[in-house]
């Protein structure tokens, strides 16, 4: 079987540096917010060309962290796509915002420049860029929109570590940006973990407040926080991927090649690259016609490869979520797309074997 997504597939090159790594942190002693986690911060701090990050639990919490450190809740507005990952929209609504959905182009899947400016209002504190697939979002149509209008911009980064946008690594443009470690993402740990990152000193202050019970140095809580502390495993682990983030990288790049050339002549719409925008395939998704999607799907599955839908439900039309706006392109799509195998690790034959068996589809 072909899956979908493979984090074990890169374990075996990298198994005894993982091993060592919890080795090391279990003959420690200190698991939580030790110098693996200080470490793996600053690593990523320099990767990623920004002063600020600090570890948390997940990328859902890197989100309400980032909104909560922005003084954004009870009360504001908070713009974001419905075609995203439900994590997203659930951290507005943790924070105690209310999540208002803009819909996306029909090119990169992100926001649609003219759709946010349409929903903002009086209350509209921020907007959120879901760096979508493993690209950027408009990112100067929503600079420009924000800082004209004196909004928050935050980068939901948890498909996008690596890439970039006008030579600058997505997650250090807007005000804050939102990483997760989920086992699958471009960078991932073995289990949950998140980050945000920031150049604000401030406001980095706080979010590490924040993370942990708003304790100051003297562990008294100066005001209400959560528990979203990055462990040492997990971090322990990060630091051992990320020197070889660039090169998983180029390895979804290549693939998302071999994809591209041999898949160009058939019926189906490829993945779009914005201009000025590094591409890193967290997922390399398709779209063909709702009349041939789940068959298409399905003739896939009998012949041992596993797709997916990112997303086969919008947001706003999940009960929990009740949204009232109509988004007549993030409906559309959601039948149309499938989102191929794609990680690293996945072998030129595998790869091969996905490619003839879509052409075989598309024979019949």
């Amino acid at each position: 079987m072909i899956p979908c997504a493979s984090p074990l597939a890169q374990l075996p090159p990298l198994e005894s540096e993982i091993h060592a790594a919890i080795q090391s942190v279990l003959r420690n002693g200190n698991y939580i917010l030790g110098g693996q986690v200080s470490a793996f911060e600053a690593e990523f701090s320099a990767y990623l060309g920004v002063t600020h990050v600090i570890g948390c639990g997940s990328g859902t919490d890197a989100i309400v962290l980032a909104l909560r450190a922005l003084d954004i809740g009870p009360g504001d507005e908070v713009i974001v796509p419905s075609h995203t990952a439900t994590a997203t929209v659930t951290a507005v609504m943790l924070s105690g915002a209310t999540p208002v959905y803009a819909d996306i182009s029909a090119d990169c899947y992100t926001l649609d420049i003219q759709k946010v400016e349409e929903a903002c209002s009086a209350r509209t504190k921020a907007v959120i860029a879901v760096h979508l697939y493993g690209q950027a979002t408009d990112l100067d149509g929503l600079l420009e929109i924000t800082r004209r209008r004196r909004l928050r911009l935050i980068e939901d980064c948890a498909q996008a570590a690596g890439a970039s946008f006008r030579e600058k690594k997505l997650g250090t443009i807007g005000d804050i940006g939102c990483f997760s470690f989920f086992p699958t993402k471009n960078l991932g740990a073995i289990g949950d973990a998140g980050a945000v990152v920031c150049k604000d000193a401030e406001i980095a202050a706080r979010i590490r407040r924040l993370r942990q019970y708003g304790w100051d140095d003297r562990r008294i809580s100066i005001e209400t926080g959560m528990n979203s502390r990055l462990d040492e495993m997990q971090a322990a682990i990060l630091r051992v991927k990320l020197p070889h983030l660039d090169q998983h990288n180029t390895d979804r790049a290549q693939q998302a090649v071999g994809y591209k050339t041999t898949l160009a002549d058939l019926p189906i719409i490829l993945p779009a690259q914005r201009a000025h925008s590094s591409h890193v395939y967290h997922l390399f998704v398709i779209r063909t016609s709702a009349a041939d999607r789940d068959m298409l799907i399905q003739h896939l599955a009998r012949n041992g490869i596993t797709c997916g839908i990112h997303y086969a439900t919008p947001v706003h039309l999940m009960p929990a979520f009740n949204g009232k706006h109509a988004l007549p392109i993030t409906e559309s799509i959601v039948k149309e797309i499938v989102s191929l195998p794609m990680f690293p690790g996945l072998d030129k034959n595998a790869q091969e074997r996905v490619i003839s068996s879509i052409r075989a589809f598309y024979a019949r």
